[in-house]
């Protein structure tokens, strides 16, 4: 009986754990994003702290029929003007508040435009806000281990 015990709470704790880290590790990490019309993923975007601020790069890119081998942010106005999509920093200067990330920006890459932005864990996914005036648009990201 004692060997059983033994078994199911070991069974119990191996099941538990990666519930432990995922939640110590709250909104850092890799997460799959997805395209808002299709549904197809789009990148992973690995969101990671500096300097007590949430910052996210794009770290892998999906590519999708007639797309080229190398993207580029080609509508965006700033220092990322023609500059490849991989490797880009698409979120800037997240400040945690609460539950919350807040008060950076995020860019999308395909319109160029950039938003402000807000971010929290939601179920286990991260839901992604980027707002234009009171007018906003929010997403659903899904952790890639």
């Amino acid at each position: 009986m004692t060997g059983n015990l033994n078994y199911i709470l070991f069974a119990l704790l191996l099941s538990v754990l990666p519930l432990m880290s995922m939640g110590q590790s709250g909104i850092f990490g890799h997460w799959k994003t997805y395209d808002d019309k299709s549904g197809n993923a789009r990148s992973i975007v690995e969101i990671t702290k500096r300097d007590g601020k949430a910052y996210g790069v794009i770290q892998k890119v999906f590519l999708q029929p007639g797309e080229p081998e190398e993207p580029l942010c080609i509508e965006c106005e700033d220092h990322r003007k023609d500059q490849p999509i991989l490797g880009m920093e698409v979120i800037t200067g997240l400040e945690k508040n609460g539950d919350t990330w807040e008060g950076g920006e995020i860019l999308d890459p395909e319109s160029g435009r950039t938003y402000r932005c807000k971010i929290w864990l939601e179920d286990g996914k991260l839901k992604v806000r980027g707002y234009l005036a009171f007018l906003y648009r929010t997403q659903t990201w899904i952790r890639e281990n």
